[in-house]
């Protein structure tokens, strides 16, 4: 009797862990497919009203933005991830996390080498990646 119980206990926790992850990973990725998608709209949008996308002498192109906000993003799941796997708390872990590394990223940018209309506008693609983001994979943590 025991022997039976302990495989359906193993089978329904190996079950009950792979759709959360399930969920978080696909949740994720469809964030951070909108994001990558909003990012670049703005950056192109940016451009079109004369914005210069121009950061230390080097032109940004609008796909880098996209490219970057899906490699940044997909570092933010993976982190939830491993969070979901080892604290108590991944949900309170997570946002506190994101919300102090979205903050630090927006250091390099006041510092680069760049217009000011052009710093706001790398600035506002993080707080916009991370508006959409964030949220999206904390309402699949568990409090």
């Amino acid at each position: 009797m025991s022997v039976t119980t302990t495989p359906t206990a193993t089978t329904t926790t190996a079950t009950a862990t792979a759709a959360p992850a399930k969920s978080l990973i696909a949740g994720g990725l469809t964030a951070a497919a909108l994001a990558a998608a909003a990012t670049a709209t703005l950056a192109a949008v940016g451009k079109a009203a004369g914005i210069s996308l121009v950061v230390g002498g080097g032109p940004i192109p609008v796909s880098g933005f996209a490219v970057l906000t899906v490699i940044f993003s997909t570092v933010g799941l993976a982190l939830a991830l491993i969070l979901a796997r080892t604290v108590h708390r991944p949900r309170t872990v997570f946002v506190r996390t994101t919300i102090t590394l979205t903050a630090l990223s927006l250091i390099p940018d006041l510092a680069a080498d760049a217009a000011g209309a052009t710093k706001m506008l790398l600035m506002s693609t993080h707080l916009l990646a991370a508006a959409i983001v964030i949220p999206a994979i904390t309402r699949r943590l568990s409090a």
